[in-house]
């Protein structure tokens, strides 16, 4: 029991950790299964000819081109659009500063569906075309709440000391943001960009309403899931579970070699 105690918290997380990846396990196990029908929910035999052509399936690579390609011009709108708010609402004072920052808050706490439909009544009325466009625009929108909250994190931790002592150096305006101050706030956006770029691929609700005609790989895996899911959409969906773990764990051996070089 003493011991249970004392590590309760590690078990505890692992346990956490290990139900929050079960999921993305049976995707990735169900991508060498090969199916006798229509449906992949059933494991049948082993098989690699999902991965042998994981572009088998018609439209399918077609629609996860359009997702990443939404998603990179939106993560770059979001954050350049966010880091700018972010730092103008921790350095600046002006009126409305207050309702500004509780603004900012309202496309996180606001229901996808609400904001989805407000945004397709917008588009109506101006009589945009719905299709790739709206698309971005939507999605720039309700990416920019959370890219404002990374940056602005980790902006209000900076010390404003480092660029005076830049400036006491004769750097310029210029200068000072370039070596000293976007430096120190790389972590928060990065961060942001990739909070960013994951909501954009995975969003399927306000997508849905304002897409028109435009199928993105989100719900192209919704419509397949209603006439038989075939292998290849976990193929991809493994494969990005892969990249992305692999992107993390490349970041933390960065961050932790910088450590010890600062360190050492």
């Amino acid at each position: 029991m003493r011991w249970l105690r004392k590590n309760l918290v590690v078990i505890a997380g692992l346990l956490t950790l290990a139900y929050m990846i079960l999921p993305n396990v049976v995707v990735m196990v169900f991508s060498f299964n090969k199916p006798n029908g229509r449906f992949n929910y059933a494991w049948q035999q082993f098989s690699l000819d999902a991965w042998k052509d994981p572009c088998g399936v018609a439209d399918m690579c077609e629609s996860l081109t359009l997702s990443l390609q939404l998603a990179a011009w939106a993560t770059a709108g979001a954050v350049v659009l966010g880091t700018m708010i972010a730092f103008a609402l921790v350095r600046y004072r002006f009126r409305a500063r207050g309702a500004i920052n509780s603004l900012i808050f309202l496309p996180m706490a606001m229901p996808e569906v609400v904001m989805a439909a407000s945004l397709l009544t917008l588009f109506l009325n101006m009589g945009a075309e719905l299709g790739f466009w709206t698309i971005l625009i939507a999605h720039i929108m309700f990416c920019l709440s959370f890219v404002v909250t990374a940056v602005k994190a980790r902006v209000m931790s900076m010390d404003p000391r480092l660029e005076e002592a830049a400036r006491d150096l004769y750097a310029g305006p210029a200068q000072t943001f370039l070596r000293v101050t976007l430096p120190i706030a790389a972590p928060g956006i990065a961060a942001g960009a990739l909070l960013a770029f994951a909501l954009s691929f995975d969003d399927f609700i306000i997508t849905n309403f304002n897409a028109g005609s435009t199928v993105t790989f989100p719900m192209f895996v919704w419509g397949s899931a209603q006439r038989g899911t075939p292998v290849q959409i976990n193929v991809i969906g493994t494969a990005m579970f892969v990249i992305a773990v692999l992107v993390v764990v490349a970041g933390q051996l960065v961050a932790n070699r910088r450590r010890k070089t600062a360190t050492a």
